[in-house]
């Protein structure tokens, strides 16, 4: 069955309706420390859910993991499911990757349902089939391409998310916005994340929910076109693992991102010819709402190193998805180790 995403105004009535397409023996329900504090009351009064089995995991990516993984087999285990059980992954994109997962690879495979409670598991994690844990240091360095039989978005959870966690979001829908149109782009650009408007936010997912949806229907597994959605990622994904190592500070992912599309926009304008004043002018967007990262000259071959091992890349080439202009995508392009290192100094500096 190809996976169904539910834009939700009626949450009790939507994940009815997904449970009862799912034929099942058993309901397990994934939550981490924190959508078990705040979001599973939201829906454990729903009949449909009345014989749940929850499992719980630590919070936060540092656990998206071997062990946590291995915990969650276990519980499945001991609730006594069977092939014909049903996952639901209540949480953010942390509990979308690993449940996913732990649903793909019990008994070869259960039906799983996402239910995501952030705003980047609404617009990444949740939808598109990707699952996996970090290992070894490294990213979603395991994992499977598995869709969920249904994805199920409600704003109504992203009322309890603090203003980080929603700007964390919100950099995976500007990816969009600059792969899509020109509009889009324009649009995003004049959100206000400092108090920002749910009905329009609303609007807005549902567009960059399309965008993702689109490519990935074109492109299942990521041999072509679906490399569009890695825009920012190259070195978004050097920067979070680079946050993680020697003492600094941890950021979300959605930050890693929007850091990334930085140099890589710059890349753009350099190899590609992407306009320098919607450079400028993006930059500018990131700047004001996400800040700063603080590396130095000193990090350049660290966060090299770390991009070598991107799973994008063939041979020795650190491959990166460019843009010669909005919505106008060029995938499989390489940069030089002189050309990177002068994408961080505008990074620095720019």
């Amino acid at each position: 069955m190809e996976q169904r995403v539910f834009i939700s105004r009626n949450l009790k009535q939507d994940i009815a309706l997904a449970i009862s397409e799912c034929e099942h023996d058993k309901i397990f329900v994934l939550t981490d420390e924190h959508t078990f504090q705040f979001c599973w009351p939201v829906v454990n009064g729903f009949f449909s859910l009345r014989n749940a089995y929850v499992v719980s995991i630590p919070a936060t990516d540092a656990n998206k993991t071997l062990s946590s993984l291995s915990h969650v087999w276990q519980e499945l285990s001991d609730g006594k499911a069977t092939r014909h059980s049903l996952l639901i992954n209540l949480g953010g994109g942390m509990i979308t990757d690993l449940g996913g997962f732990a649903a793909s690879t019990f008994k070869r495979g259960i039906d799983f349902i996402n239910i995501p409670t952030t705003l980047l598991a609404m617009v990444d994690a949740s939808v598109g089939g990707k699952t996996g844990i970090n290992f070894n240091g490294l990213k979603n360095e395991i994992g499977v391409f598995n869709e969920a039989q249904f994805v199920i978005l409600n704003t109504e959870f992203l009322k309890t998310l603090d203003s980080r966690n929603l700007r964390s979001g919100y950099a995976e829908m500007l990816k969009h916005g600059l792969i899509a149109n020109e509009g889009m782009w324009a649009r995003l650009l004049n959100f206000d994340l400092d108090a920002p408007d749910f009905e329009q936010l609303q609007q807005l997912l549902e567009t960059s929910v399309g965008v993702k949806e689109t490519i990935v229907r074109k492109d299942p597994k990521e041999k072509d076109i679906r490399k569009a959605l890695n825009l920012g990622h190259t070195f978004g994904h050097a920067f979070e693992s680079w946050s993680f190592t020697n003492g600094h500070t941890p950021i979300e992912h959605g930050y890693a991102v929007a850091f990334g599309l930085i140099p890589e926009l710059y890349l753009s304008c350099v190899k590609a010819g992407f306009p320098t004043e919607k450079l400028r002018q993006t930059v500018s967007y990131i700047r004001e709402n996400y800040g700063l990262l603080d590396i130095t000259c000193n990090d350049y071959d660290s966060l090299i190193e770390l991009m070598r091992h991107d799973k994008k890349n063939f041979g020795d080439n650190i491959h990166l998805t460019l843009l010669r202009e909005i919505g106008d995508i060029r995938i499989n392009q390489t940069a030089s180790k002189e050309e990177i290192k002068e994408a961080l100094d505008f990074f620095r500096e720019g």
